[in-house]
């Protein structure tokens, strides 16, 4: 009887060491895939000023599970899918009127535009980072 009672502490102890390195490594290829994702926006992203990439926020859930990536600047939507008659992806253009006319606060003068090409930077670091969290689950299992 007691050497079951030992063999079943031993595999007790086992069972729940896996669990934590099983544990660790799903909260290291989470916390690794988002930090790849900042990565490769910031690489991908236009830089004229740097103030889109700056305003990247990462943030990661208390137990490790989970991870949220922000990008601060508004109008980085515009620049990843275009603006006025070059808008691409969801829903095209809405602009009301094209072309249009605004101030240029750095410029100091009205510019007249039919809108701006499409950057495409958000894509391609997903699938980036998607790439990376398959292949390190995949890995994972055998």
């Amino acid at each position: 009887m007691g050497i079951t009672k030992r063999g079943n502490r031993r595999v007790e102890r086992a069972l729940k060491k896996w669990q934590d390195d099983i544990i660790d490594e799903i909260k290291r290829i989470i916390r690794n895939t988002t930090l790849l994702l900042e990565k490769e926006l910031k690489a991908r992203m236009p830089h004229e000023t740097g103030e889109m990439a700056d305003s990247i926020n990462v943030t990661f859930d208390a137990d490790g599970y989970g991870a949220k990536l922000e990008i601060g600047a508004f109008y980085a939507i515009y620049v990843n899918y275009g603006t006025g008659i070059y808008a691409q992806g969801p829903g095209g253009s809405r602009a009301k009127k094209i072309p249009w006319v605004y101030f240029n606060t750095r410029w100091g003068r009205f510019v007249l535009t039919h809108g701006q090409r499409a950057q495409f930077f958000w894509e391609q670091a997903v699938d980036e980072a998607s790439d990376y969290f398959i292949k390190e689950f995949r890995r994972l299992g055998k």
